[in-house]
């Protein structure tokens, strides 16, 4: 498991648009990732959603947002069209930067066990050091629960 402090992994993944994104590259701004199990899924559009509706707030200071899921770029494109989604989503396919973080394990859903993605989200400082880690999610309120961490981690 990543503790806060710590080195976040460096990956390089392509986004909606076939863009590299290298998280090496945004040393000098915070990023936001968010590991989400499916696109236009019920939990994971409510998810988006959130993100999509405080975006302004995240860019006026500075913020990189990025959801990260084993979805391919078509099915990205599909879903940031359909939901008019202004921030880019990362394919993850093989779901290995998903592991690098922890965001990939064993799950259950109706008494059935299964290996997936385990919703997440991580915040990575200017010099790209974990800064807050949230293992507990809750869709639609999520990402005011990010910018809330933020103003705390700010004001240390």
């Amino acid at each position: 498991m990543l503790k806060i402090g710590q080195k976040a992994p460096d990956f390089r993944l392509s986004d909606t648009n076939g863009n590299e994104i290298v998280l090496s590259g945004l040393i000098g701004r915070k990023v936001v990732l968010f590991f989400y199990p499916k696109d236009d899924t019920p939990g994971c559009t409510k998810e988006a959603c959130s993100f999509n509706a405080g975006i302004r707030k995240f860019e006026k200071q500075n913020i990189a947002v990025f959801g990260i899921s084993p979805d391919d770029m078509k099915s990205h494109q599909k879903f940031t069209e359909k939901f008019g989604l202004s921030f880019p989503l990362l394919s993850d396919i093989g779901h290995k930067v998903a592991e690098k973080y922890g965001a990939w394990g064993k799950k259950k859903l109706y008494g059935r066990e299964y290996e997936g993605v385990i919703r997440s989200t991580f915040l990575i400082d200017e010099k790209g050091n974990i800064e807050y880690i949230f293992d507990k999610v809750k869709v639609d309120i999520h990402a005011d629960e990010v910018l809330e961490a933020l103003k705390m981690v700010n004001s240390n």
